[in-house]
C-alpha cells in the first residue's frame, strides 16, 4: 500500500442517485437482500487490443475507510432523508465480498474486471468510486504502455502534472503510467506517495534568467555534476544550445572527472536536431551523452520520429499521456448480475436494442488459457462460478456471437484472473510493492502476441462464454425481448 496519506473521507463522492437508492431498498424492505454486480468495458481505447488494469489499490483504500460521518447525515438530513435510514448509515459496516483484476493485467471488452456480491445497499453505492478509480488509472496506465512500446526500448518518463485534470489527475495518473512502464514521473508526491521515481532537470526559465545561456549551463553543471542533462533550445539548439552545452561539458564536468548525462530537446523539428546534435556531441568526444526530446509526443509521433532516423534516447511524455487527450475515457459501466433467493443464484440481464450493452448475466469467474508452449494468451473465458476449467482435458472456445467460431485447445494452462480483495467487508487484499506491479504488467503484456500489439487494426482478442454460461444468456434474452 502506499504512503500516501488520505485525509479526505471519500464516502460522499457517488451520483446522488446511489443515495435515493440506497433510502429506497431500505424502506422497501430490500435491505438485507444479496445482489452481485460487475465492472466491465464496452471499447479500447485508441482503438487498442487491449487496456491494462490498474486502480486496485486506491479502490481498496476507499473501501477501507467506507464511514458515514455526523457531517455526512446531516447533510442528507437537509435533503430529506428519515431518521431510520440515516441511523442505518451512521452505523454502517461494510460486509461485501469483492473480487478484482490485478493491476497491470492485460484487460479486454465484456470481461467482469471487478465483481462485487453483498447487500444490494452497499453493492450499489460503491458503484461511482469503483468507476472512477479503476476507469481512470487503466485508462493512464493503458496510454503509457502503448507510448512505452512505441519508444522501443527506450525511457519514457511522464511529465505531464500540470495539465492533469486536478490533482488527483496528476498523483494517480503518475501511478497508473509507472504501472504502464513509465521509468518515472516529473509529480514529486507520486514519488513520495508510491515511489515511482521523480525526474527532472530545468527549465526555460533557468536559462534565461542568467545572463548567458552559457553562465546557465555552467551553474547548473556546477551544482549537480553527476546528474548534468541540459535544456538545449532557448535560444537555437545547433548554434548556441549545443555548443554550450559541449563548452560547458568541457570547461566544468570534465576537469571534475564527470561525463553529461544528456540534453533535452523541447521544440522545433526534433527529428532533423536530434540528428545534428548527436553528430555534434559524438564528435566532440561525447557519444555517451543522451538525447531526451518532449514537446506535446504520443505514441504515433514517437513512432513516426523513429522511423525517420531521430536520435532520441528518451522521451519526456506530459498532456497527452496524463490526460489519454487521443481517448479520454474508458468507459467503463457497473451493472447487476444476480440476485440471492432462498439460497439461490438468480441471473439477471438487461436487453437493449444495442448488442454490446446487453449484459452477461450471473455470478461468474473469469479464465485466461495460455498455449504452453509459447506462453502466448490463447483467449479468455467468462464461466459462471460453479464452472471448472480442466487444463488436462481440451476445451472448446466459441465466440458468443459468431458461434460457428470455434477452436478446440490441448495442450493449455488457464489461470483464474478475477482475485479476491474483500471476504465478508474484511479486506484480504496482499499489498504489493509498484515495482512488482509495474514487472507484472511488463509481463503480463509480453504474453500478447504481436498482432494483439498493434496500434493500427489490431487482433481481435478472443473473449468466450462457456457453453452453460451462452446457454443461460439467450435464455433470458429470449424471455425478456418481449
Amino acid at each position: 500500500m502506499s504512503r500516501f496519506d488520505v485525509k479526505r473521507n471519500l464516502t460522499m463522492l457517488t451520483d446522488f442517485y446511489e443515495i435515493t437508492m440506497a433510502n429506497g431498498y431500505f424502506r422497501s424492505g430490500y435491505r438485507e437482500t444479496i445482489a452481485y454486480f460487475d465492472m466491465f468495458f464496452r471499447t479500447i481505447p485508441d482503438k487498442g487490443g487491449f487496456a491494462i488494469m490498474a486502480g486496485v489499490e486506491q479502490l481498496v483504500e476507499y473501501l477501507k475507510n467506507l464511514k458515514f460521518t455526523k457531517e455526512d447525515t446531516d447533510y442528507l438530513r437537509g435533503r430529506g432523508f428519515g431518521e431510520e435510514f440515516l441511523s442505518y448509515l451512521e452505523n454502517f459496516q461494510f460486509c461485501c465480498d469483492v473480487w478484482a483484476i490485478p493491476e497491470g493485467t492485460p484487460i479486454f471488452p465484456g470481461e467482469p474486471i471487478v465483481k462485487v456480491r453483498g447487500p444490494v445497499i452497499q453493492a450499489q453505492f460503491i458503484e461511482t468510486m469503483i468507476l472512477l478509480t479503476i476507469n481512470h488509472q487503466s485508462l493512464i496506465a493503458t496510454k503509457a504502455n502503448r507510448i512505452v512500446r512505441a519508444a522501443d526500448g527506450r525511457a519514457v518518463m511522464e511529465f505531464g502534472s500540470r495539465r492533469a485534470q486536478g490533482w488527483d489527475g496528476a498523483i494517480y495518473g503518475a501511478r497508473a503510467a509507472y504501472i504502464g512502464g513509465c521509468i518515472g514521473t516529473a509529480c514529486t508526491i507520486s514519488d513520495e506517495a508510491f515511489g515511482t521515481p521523480a525526474l527532472g532537470t530545468m527549465a526555460h526559465s533557468w536559462v534565461q534568467l542568467f545572463d548567458t545561456e552559457l553562465d546557465a549551463f555552467k551553474a547548473y553543471a556546477k551544482e549537480y555534476p553527476d546528474a548534468c542533462t541540459l535544456l538545449v533550445d532557448t535560444y537555437n539548439v545547433l548554434k548556441s544550445g549545443i555548443p554550450n552545452a559541449i563548452k560547458t561539458f568541457d570547461e566544468v564536468l570534465k576537469p571534475m572527472g564527470k561525463r553529461p548525462k544528456g540534453i533535452r530537446i523541447d521544440s522545433g523539428d526534433i527529428t532533423y536536431l536530434s540528428r545534428k546534435a548527436r553528430k555534434m556531441l559524438d564528435e566532440a568526444g561525447y557519444p555517451d551523452c543522451t538525447i531526451c526530446a518532449s514537446n506535446s509526443l504520443d505514441e504515433i509521433i514517437i513512432r513516426d520520429m523513429l522511423l525517420q532516423g531521430a536520435k532520441i534516447d528518451s522521451f519526456g511524455v506530459g498532456e497527452r499521456l496524463i490526460t489519454s487527450s487521443s481517448s479520454p475515457v474508458l468507459g467503463g459501466v457497473y451493472k447487476l448480475v444476480a440476485v440471492e433467493k432462498d439460497g439461490e443464484v438468480i441471473p439477471k440481464i438487461k436487453i437493449s436494442e444495442n448488442v454490446t450493452k446487453i449484459t452477461t448475466p450471473g455470478s461468474k469467474k473469469l479464465y485466461r488459457f495460455y498455449d504452453k508452449s509459447t506462453n502466448k494468451a490463447i483467449a479468455d473465458l467468462i464461466a459462471f462460478a460453479d464452472e471448472v476449467i480442466d487444463a488436462g482435458k481440451p476445451y472448446t472456445l466459441f465466440d458468443p456471437v459468431y458461434t460457428w467460431k470455434k477452436k478446440t485447445v490441448t495442450d493449455f494452462e488457464v489461470k483464474e484472473l478475477l482475485e479476491p480483495i474483500f471476504v465478508a467487508g474484511k479486506c484480504v487484499y496482499k499489498d504489493r510493492d509498484i515495482e512488482e506491479i509495474k514487472k507484472f504488467c511488463a509481463d503480463q503484456v509480453e504474453t500478447m502476441w504481436d498482432e494483439v500489439l498493434r496500434f493500427e487494426n489490431p487482433h481481435n482478442y478472443y473473449v468466450d462464454l462457456s457453453q452453460k454460461l451462452w446457454d443461460k444468456k439467450t435464455q433470458l434474452i429470449e424471455e425478456n425481448r418481449g
